[in-house]
């Protein structure tokens, strides 16, 4: 199951069908399935007192991933991905101003990042983020027809 949610934000996620049968794409293809998946949209000081809190980093971040697949396996008995992917929506607006992005499409690039992550990609090392963009440019490329088909 797969749930969206606001922190201290109001925001509205455009084409959560879609997006959602997408992301159970990106899983599927892995031969998993999703347990509990919550994507839960905040701003920069929701996310930077959970950075803090949680990972004790005092810096602002687009996306923080924690991954309770786990434990949802062991419960459950299944092969499944959970979690709760936190993103900041103040920062994905100021970064698709820089790179020069839609805010769509920069959304859907941290919300496929943030799922990555509990599918086991990194990006600590120069070489790990490489990877990890070439799998979101992969990724993203399915959104596309997807999103043409409404």
């Amino acid at each position: 199951m797969i749930n969206y949610f606001n922190e201290d934000i109001i925001f509205n996620l455009n084409d959560k069908i879609i997006i959602s049968k997408w992301l159970r794409n990106i899983v599927s293809k892995r031969e998993l399935t999703i347990g509990q998946l919550n994507y839960i949209f905040c701003s920069d000081s929701y996310l930077l007192e959970i950075n803090n809190r949680f990972l004790g980093h005092d810096y602002y971040t687009d996306v923080i991933a924690f991954d309770y697949s786990s434990d949802f396996e062991i419960q459950y008995g299944t092969n499944s991905v959970s979690g709760d992917i936190f993103i900041s929506i103040d920062t994905v607006r100021r970064n698709a101003e820089i790179y020069k992005e839609t805010f769509d499409k920069e959304l859907h690039r941290v919300m496929v990042h943030g799922l990555l992550h509990l599918l086991g990609f990194d990006d600590l090392t120069p070489e790990l983020q490489k990877e990890m963009r070439a799998e979101e440019d992969k990724t993203l490329s399915c959104l596309s027809p997807l999103l043409s088909e409404r």
